[in-house]
């Protein structure tokens, strides 16, 4: 899938269409409070790690594309919903 880095759209700070540079979502570092991180350092070093050693159906044929835009006027920037692609580009 393909899609412009700059393109015109709505921005819900400025309440206008205004011209916006559209960026990948890096992933932010995993929180050491969640439930299943507590749940893997309590197993470790027990056999063969337990039910977090193997994925039983493998990796998924598409992966979720988060993009930002950022307003090129207010300089603001807003998500929409992920969607999924196998391939991801932006064209110049």
């Amino acid at each position: 899938m393909k899609i412009p880095k700059r393109f015109r759209t709505h921005c819900p700070f400025c309440k206008k269409h205004t011209e916006h540079i559209a960026e990948r979502v890096k992933k932010g570092r995993a929180s050491t409070l969640t439930r299943i991180t507590r749940q893997k350092k309590r197993q470790q070093g027990i056999g063969n790690s337990g039910k977090f050693s193997k994925v039983p159906a493998g990796e998924k044929p598409t992966k979720r594309i988060a993009l930002k835009y950022r307003c090129s006027e207010c300089n603001k920037s807003h998500q929409r919903p992920c969607f999924r692609a196998k391939k991801f580009e932006f064209k110049e």
